[in-house]
């Protein structure tokens, strides 16, 4: 149970793939002037990464290393066909506003990396905390950044009025210049909470 929460906690927080790995900024950056954009993708990348680390740390010694990668590629792309169809299905109006972004999942750096990089080395008892933490930390973050800009830059969260009638809505968050200006807030803080939790981990060492 301590390696499983080790191991999760990496993505949360020591090993965020936003804010620390630097990885699948392009479509984070894109989809989060909604909140509930940032919750779909955000979700839609968990489940993803999660079924597709299962598959192949569950198969890994059985995948030949030299067609590798065309397997992986075939396996994430098959899982995000899945939520593709279902957001169609049954969240038309998200699909719509996420647009190719939920496709482009299969290229998506945060999974080719961590199923390179992890689930293939790595047994099925480690592959599902990482899946659940890399996927919770991207998902933390996005919706984090969705809330600020779209609360700012509109007045509401999840398109129920917050501000009162008299605000005048800031279009700079609205915008990308907005986008990377609360993320820059959202790596800061990571690092300050990073600061504050290693002289803990070092009196439990």
């Amino acid at each position: 149970m301590k390696r499983f929460a080790r191991v999760l906690f990496n993505g949360l927080i020591r090993e965020n793939p936003l804010l620390i790995l630097m990885i699948g900024l392009c479509s984070s950056l894109a989809v989060t002037t909604a909140t509930a954009n940032g919750i779909g993708m955000g979700l839609s990348m968990t489940f993803v990464l999660l079924m597709s680390e299962i598959v192949i740390s569950s198969f890994r010694k059985l995948i030949p290393d030299s067609i590798r990668i065309p397997i992986f590629i075939i396996v994430i792309a098959a899982f995000t066909t899945i939520i593709d169809y279902v957001l169609k299905a049954y969240f038309p109006d998200l699909s719509k506003a996420m647009g190719v972004f939920i496709p482009l999942i299969v290229v998506n750096c945060i999974i080719m990396g961590r199923v390179e990089g992890f689930a293939s080395k790595k047994p099925l008892r480690d592959a599902i905390p990482d899946a659940l933490g890399m996927g919770l930390g991207y998902t933390w973050v996005l919706t984090g950044i969705a809330m600020i800009r779209e609360l700012l830059g509109n007045g509401t969260i999840l398109n129920i009025r917050i501000m009162p009638d008299s605000y005048q809505p800031i279009l700079f968050f609205v915008l990308s210049p907005g986008g990377f200006f609360v993320f820059s807030l959202f790596i800061a803080f990571n690092l300050w909470l990073k600061s504050r939790i290693k002289p803990l981990e070092e009196e439990q060492a």
